[in-house]
């Protein structure tokens, strides 16, 4: 089940890309088409500061959902950088859902929730990194050869 929901995740989070790009496109043409200022600031450097945001924000979202989409198709954890991308934007979709709430409504909120917990559930089913997905381990040989056997941890 995790390849699965890490593939939905990695197009979701594509989509969410191109999604940002577009609407931050949109707002820097209204910002200078309007010639509209914020406390006195140039308009070209508000519809300038919206492209590049607006690029920023899909590079990244698009890096995250390359990890998801390697993470399914390799069927084993992302490496460390991986992680923290991925992690961040779990982090960052719980953010902008409770931004959401009051500025779009309860929907935005439900869509970000369930890209977060996608996010959430891949970096967690693939945590131990095996992939059987048993969840056995075997022990490591000692230096004669045999099994090591892990004492139970203090109480």
């Amino acid at each position: 089940m995790r390849r699965p929901v890490a593939f939905v995740a990695a197009i979701v989070l594509l989509g969410e890309a191109v999604g940002m790009v577009l609407l931050n496109g949109i707002l820097a043409t209204v910002v200078d088409n309007q010639h509209m200022s914020l406390a006195g600031l140039d308009p070209a450097a508000m519809s300038t500061g919206a492209w590049v945001m607006g690029g920023v924000a899909g590079l990244y979202l698009l890096l995250c959902g390359l990890v998801l989409l390697l993470t399914g198709i390799r069927d084993r954890i992302p490496g460390r950088v991986g992680r923290i991308a991925l992690i961040s934007c779990a982090v960052l979709h719980g953010v902008l859902g409770a931004l959401t709430v009051g500025l779009v409504g309860w929907a935005a909120f439900a869509f970000m929730m369930v890209v977060l917990a996608m996010i959430v559930l891949t970096l967690v089913a693939y945590g131990n990194g095996s992939v059987s997905g048993t969840g056995s381990e075997t022990a490591a040989p000692d230096d004669n050869g045999d099994a090591a056997e892990s004492a139970p941890a203090p109480a």
